[in-house]
């Protein structure tokens, strides 16, 4: 299941683009996870009363949210598959404070890589695309089975 050298490299450019916009980008995921699943606000106390695009738009806190998703996100797939350190209290907080369901996860993750593909299409490409999957496949699997340890089923 691990990544060639190339296709970490591929990872590495590709967020190397998304990086300077991660504020933007990061608001763009979360507000397409609460459009395309609708169920992953009521996850948010802070943001399950936000209805609308414009309300959704506006809110500094779903911005910075956003950001922090994608920051912790980078740092991960910066270690190249070896991330338990970043894993570990992700996965640890998802579990037992937050109980984000993996599911959840998986719908994220297909979203960064449309956002991307939209955004970023000439430096994204079907082997980029097919090798953020595979990472973002990694990050997930990794956070399911720390989920398992802290007996979390979600």
């Amino acid at each position: 299941m691990g990544l060639s050298d190339q296709e970490w490299q591929k990872v590495i450019d590709i967020w190397g683009k998304v990086e300077p916009d991660l504020p933007a980008r990061g608001q763009e995921v979360i507000i397409s996870l609460f459009q395309n699943h609708p169920e992953t606000q009521d996850k948010f106390d802070k943001f399950k009363n936000l209805k609308s695009m414009d309300e959704m738009r506006s809110s500094e806190e779903l911005k910075k949210h956003g950001t922090t998703v994608l920051t912790a996100l980078g740092k991960i797939l910066k270690q190249k598959g070896n991330h338990e350190a970043e894993v570990t209290p992700l996965a640890q907080s998802h579990a037992n404070k937050h109980k984000i369901p993996i599911k959840y996860l998986e719908f994220i993750c297909e979203i960064i890589v449309g956002i991307i593909a939209e955004k970023y299409a000439a430096d994204f490409g079907p082997d980029s695309q097919a090798a953020m999957r595979k990472a973002l496949e990694l990050f997930r699997n990794d956070m399911a089975s720390k989920y398992k340890d802290f007996g979390f089923q979600g």
